[in-house]
């Protein structure tokens, strides 16, 4: 990146100055490098504000120590008025810049100065994932009760038989395979046979249809009554199980914060001394005083010291840990048992920190300026917190309830192929020990696939239209 295009409007005087920065660990934020130990300096550590760091002395031309925060905490008041953390030492201007997840607070503004904004978020709610009942190999059927597929199986029964007897009573049904064939013209047969009557049916069902074509218009009634059912049948199905698909995602006894508020069964809290424990101290919104009344009396404590102890809490016991929705979206895409609750409680920013009266202020204040306009600052935050490792909940949950779905035909394919051979069996051994079989199969093949009236009996019958 040229510096040179972002620092055409911004003053030098930064231009060759150590700032010493006040930070703190916390993924992704700041972390140490795997190999840290073989490093010195700077380069021992990484992390979205370790590049948004490189980019704001890129533009403002100017070197900086990283310092990690004695205390390791981001800054609280004291009983005596002194602060703790990152804040107390730029109070004490003990560091030039605190570079981190810190809060922009009124309370902070009043005893130091912060940059513009550099990322927006507000507090959130991180639970474990309750997962529902394991499903079973045949979920897919649970759109329907078993009274409806019994019933179902029952109308494909009655309609197959009623097909089949209408069919054979109706004399449109019964035609000629060789019309113009000397000889044959009072050959008939009728394509609805036992195993056509089952079969039509099916295809209607599937909505693939057949070669099969109601010729009657009894037949062709019949035929209609059942497509018509079972158009209303495969959308009824299809409606309920994307539905139900979407409900079965997970389950979880809270939906919101008043959910959480209004119940003493799962504790919560969030990190001591942060911005939102501030945040529901000072609040004035009865749900969250209420909030606030409950983890201050709680005991043993809820409050946490740091967001791994929080997200250790969480996987480990019925705790839910309040904490900024950064962090949440950070940890959620690295573990797959967490999830979270409900909405943002508030809004707020993260901001650099700095010393009351700072001279370099306005100057930070442009360059995050201008990173934001160049989209630099959402490249970084897409860097540091895409990669997740866990797949997508509505994908693993479909995948589990409609594995028995595939199950169905693996066995038909196996059972299709067995009855192949069969009767690839069935029909060498006819051709072999009846010579005249290889002439009724000749003459079947000839016409229409059915039932072929004259074949009946060795000695043909023959029927027609006007017997």
């Amino acid at each position: 990146m040229d510096s040179r295009l972002y620092a055409s409007n911004i003053s030098d005087s930064l231009f060759n100055t150590t700032l010493v920065v006040t930070t703190i660990l916390e993924n992704p934020y700041l972390m140490l490098k795997g190999n840290h130990q073989e490093m010195e300096g700077n380069d021992r550590y990484e992390g979205f504000c370790v590049d948004m760091l490189k980019e704001l002395a890129e533009i403002l031309r100017f070197n900086y120590k990283i310092r990690l925060v004695g205390d390791g905490v981001y800054g609280v008041p004291e009983a005596n008025g002194t602060w703790t953390g990152m804040v107390g030492e730029l109070i004490a201007r003990k560091a030039d810049l605190a570079v981190a997840g810190l809060t922009i607070t009124a309370e902070r503004e009043k005893v130091i100065d912060f940059s513009k904004p550099f990322m927006t978020l507000g507090i959130s709610i991180l639970y474990r994932v309750h997962m529902g009942r394991r499903p079973g190999y045949f979920s897919f059927l649970d759109p329907f009760s078993p009274g409806v597929w019994l019933f179902m199986l029952l109308a494909y029964l009655a309609v197959s038989c009623v097909l089949f007897l209408v069919a054979r009573l109706t004399p449109y049904e019964w035609y000629s395979p060789h019309p113009c064939a000397q000889g044959r013209c009072n050959l008939l047969v009728n394509q609805y046979s036992l195993g056509n009557s089952l079969w039509f049916p099916v295809g209607g069902f599937m909505q693939q249809g057949s070669t099969i074509a109601p010729r009657a218009l009894s037949t062709r009634c019949v035929s209609g009554v059942w497509w018509a059912f079972t158009l209303i049948i495969i959308s009824s199905y299809t409606a309920n199980l994307a539905a139900f698909l979407t409900v079965q995602r997970m389950e979880v006894p809270i939906e919101s914060v008043d959910d959480l508020a209004d119940q003493t069964a799962i504790e919560y809290g969030t990190i001591h001394g942060g911005s939102s424990m501030t945040f529901f101290q000072n609040s004035r919104y009865q749900t969250y005083q209420r909030m606030w009344n409950y983890m201050y009396s709680k005991q043993p404590s809820v409050f946490v010291k740091s967001t791994e102890e929080g997200i250790a809490r969480v996987l480990n016991s019925n705790y839910a840990f309040l904490l900024e929705s950064t962090m949440n979206e950070y940890y959620r895409q690295r573990n797959c048992n967490l999830t979270q609750i409900g909405g943002l409680l508030d809004t707020k920013g993260y901001g650099i920190g700095m010393p009351v009266g700072s001279v370099f202020r306005d100057e930070f204040d442009l360059a995050i300026l201008q990173l934001q306009e160049n989209n630099r600052l959402e490249i970084l935050k897409r860097k540091w917190w895409e990669g997740g490792k866990c797949p997508k909940e509505e994908d693993h949950r479909a995948k589990g309830d409609t594995e028995g779905q595939y199950l169905v035909p693996g066995n038909k394919t196996v059972s299709e192929t067995i009855k192949d051979h069969e009767v690839s069996g069935e029909i060498i051994k006819q051709s072999w020990y009846w010579p005249d079989y290889n002439e009724r199969l000749r003459r079947t093949q000839c016409g229409y696939p059915g039932s072929l009236v004259s074949l009946e009996s060795s000695e043909s019958r023959n029927l027609t239209l006007g017997v």
